[in-house]
């Protein structure tokens, strides 16, 4: 008599995260876990990260995209990349960081793909930014219309090239599959940071705000970007940009519905762009003075002032190509608000 045979059982994927514990990244490990994969998620703090995933089924890899042999090991048996960490939120808090940028948004990159491919990865979605693109104010951008590096900020020009090193990559390895997700202004829940977003909302949440700043700005939940990160395996092509960009928001659009949403009084006034000038100048000489965190920095005042109106993204490709929508902005917003009360950032 022979034995019953048994189906043999497909062991589940692994998928690798860099900057597991961020706002995008710890919505991705969600997702992927969701979607029935195995996590091995980087983050500098092991702390932190057992904080944020408390109960998940998650393997914590803790390292720095500063130190990547450090952690070079936990990349063997790795079925997916995903490459969420960059550095963002420090280049806006005042002084020169191009030496920051250049190491870990660039050379960082170059050392990730380096040895994620002598550890036998074969695919990987890396985290772009709209930084990236640039139309004129008012039109819609699309994926194909790119800034070039002159008209960027160290930031922008930071992912300018970072974007520059994986084409190069693939250019040389043609057996290495990637595609590339462009996120807007992130915003959701698990903001742990917090980031620009996050702190935006406390501040309208705490009255801070003396007027609503000028500008506008494409507004994303961060969980949708997750998924657009996750399809891309499936319905990316390899090479290809792929806009998860959002809405376009006015901050004087915006501003209110936080407030609303948060049980506050919308600043009445408006803000003049010369004045956000003033008030970030001033802002970097006392932070350098008084060694405290600036309120305004330069960098972002000029953000504001150059990307106002140019915040229409194209959704084409996030519709068509990848079949998904965004959620209502309402619904982040107050998952958003409802996560950082829980969280003890808000009373």
């Amino acid at each position: 008599m022979t034995a019953p045979s048994q189906s043999k059982i497909t062991p589940a994927p692994v998928a690798f995260v860099t900057g597991a514990t961020g706002l995008l990244g710890n919505n991705l490990v969600r997702a992927l876990l969701t979607e029935g994969f195995q996590v091995r998620g980087l983050a500098r703090s092991e702390a932190k990260a057992q904080q944020q995933f408390d109960g998940l089924p998650i393997e914590i890899i803790t390292g720095d995209l500063q130190s990547i042999s450090s952690f070079s090991a936990a990349l063997f048996g790795v079925d997916v990349l995903f490459h969420t960490a960059a550095y963002f939120r420090d280049s806006y808090t005042g002084g020169n960081h191009n030496q920051d940028l250049e190491a870990i948004n660039v050379k960082a990159m170059k050392e990730l793909l380096d040895t994620s491919w002598k550890a036998g990865i074969r695919r990987m979605v890396h985290v772009s930014s709209i930084a990236v693109l640039k139309g004129a104010k008012g039109q819609t951008v699309d994926e194909t219309m790119l800034r070039r590096e002159n008209e960027a900020d160290p930031y922008f020009r930071s992912k300018i090239r970072s974007e520059k090193v994986l084409n190069d990559f693939l250019a040389d390895y043609p057996e290495f599959w990637a595609c590339m997700v462009l996120p807007g202004w992130m915003h959701g829940p698990g903001d742990r940071g917090p980031t620009s977003a996050g702190q935006t909302v406390l501040d309208v949440a705490r009255g801070k705000l003396p007027g609503i700043p000028p500008g506008s700005v494409s507004l994303v939940d961060a969980r949708d970007v997750a998924q657009a990160m996750i399809a891309c395996l499936s319905k990316g092509k390899r090479g290809e940009r792929y806009l998860a960009a959002g809405r376009h928001q006015t901050m004087a659009d915006l501003i209110p519905l936080i407030a609303r949403l948060t049980g506050r009084k919308a600043p009445s006034r408006q803000i003049p762009m010369p004045p956000l000038y003033v008030i970030a100048a001033l802002s970097e000489v006392q932070a350098r003075l008084t060694r405290k965190p600036v309120l305004m920095s330069w960098a972002t005042a000029k953000a504001l002032a150059s990307e106002n109106d140019r915040s229409h993204f194209s959704a084409h490709r996030f519709h068509h190509d990848l079949g998904l929508t965004f959620r209502p902005l309402e619904e982040t917003l107050t998952d958003e608000i409802n996560w950082l009360r829980k969280a003890g950032f808000l009373p």
